[in-house]
């Protein structure tokens, strides 16, 4: 029987090279002074909001939970898990902070920055592609490997990855919360940028749901198929296959024609961008 793996990956724990150069000597009081940031930190965003309010809690229960650091130098320590918590100590205008002080290799600090964030607060997506992409790019991990390093299944990671495709315009959008990861696994399913920059642009305008979306990206993709594929789908009559490619020519696009048994049908014009909507506009005001 198979161990059921933990939903929250493998812990720090686990990522730290050597469990017997671990050095552990109890919590120690560290100046801030002596503290710098995580080279390796996936977050490259913190709320401010979110941030004076830790630094608030801390002022009035202090620091609860120490942060952990590697020594790099005399007096001088790197941050390996707690940043958020180092920069709220700040704020709240502490001049020392509870620390475990550990030794690790760089090549465990940037899995531990990334697992401990995955643990205790959730990055945006675009930042844990990024992250994911980093370890792939620095350590040489096949996406196999680096799901068995951070308890993530394949799939997860490359559904991860694939974001970063997106123009950069939308991973802007995903990172500001304009849109949900949903939004951007549909739009990705279009292969052509504009289209989904225009996709991007109508979700922010009218709200549309995920399975809008869906629906959209579905319906262009039919739309991309060839005349003759979708003629033989819909089993047009030929004389609504002549009519078809009318159409084609007039709108310098496929156009999408169905008709039931019953003689009733749509017709679909599918665009490209906003500019290409209002070129197709321009051809039906002229043909008044």
């Amino acid at each position: 029987m198979m161990v059921k793996r933990n939903a929250l990956g493998r812990g720090l724990g686990a990522l730290i090279d050597d469990a017997e150069k671990i050095h552990n000597a109890g919590i120690n009081e560290i100046d801030l002074s002596k503290i710098e940031a995580n080279p390796f930190q996936p977050r490259s965003n913190f709320d401010e909001e979110s941030l004076q309010e830790l630094a608030a809690s801390i002022k009035e229960l202090g620091l609860i939970q120490p942060i952990t650091l590697r020594k790099v130098g005399e007096d001088k320590y790197q941050i390996i898990a707690g940043e958020r918590r180092f920069r709220a100590s700040q704020l709240a205008g502490l001049t020392s902070i509870p620390a475990y002080v550990r030794k690790a290799k760089d090549d465990g600090m940037l899995e531990m920055a990334l697992v401990e964030n995955i643990q205790r607060e959730d990055l945006d997506s675009i930042e844990i592609a990024l992250s994911y992409q980093r370890l792939i790019d620095e350590l040489e991990y096949t996406q196999e490997e680096l799901s068995s390093r951070v308890g993530k299944k394949r799939s997860t990671i490359a559904n991860y990855l694939r974001l970063l495709k997106l123009p950069a315009v939308i991973q802007k959008g995903l990172i500001e919360k304009l849109i949900s990861m949903g939004h951007a696994r549909a739009i990705i399913n279009i292969e052509d940028d504009d289209t989904q920059i225009m996709i991007y642009e109508q979700i922010i305008k009218h709200g549309f749901s995920v399975r809008k979306v869906e629906e959209i990206v579905r319906d262009l993709s039919t739309g991309d198929k060839t005349g003759a594929e979708k003629d033989k789908k819909l089993r047009l009559p030929k004389e609504l296959v002549s009519v078809k490619k009318q159409l084609d020519q007039i709108f310098n696009t496929r156009i999408n024609l169905s008709v039931n048994e019953k003689g009733k049908g749509k017709i679909t014009i599918p665009f490209k961008s906003e500019k290409d909507l209002e070129r197709i506009v321009k051809i039906i005001e002229n043909q008044k």
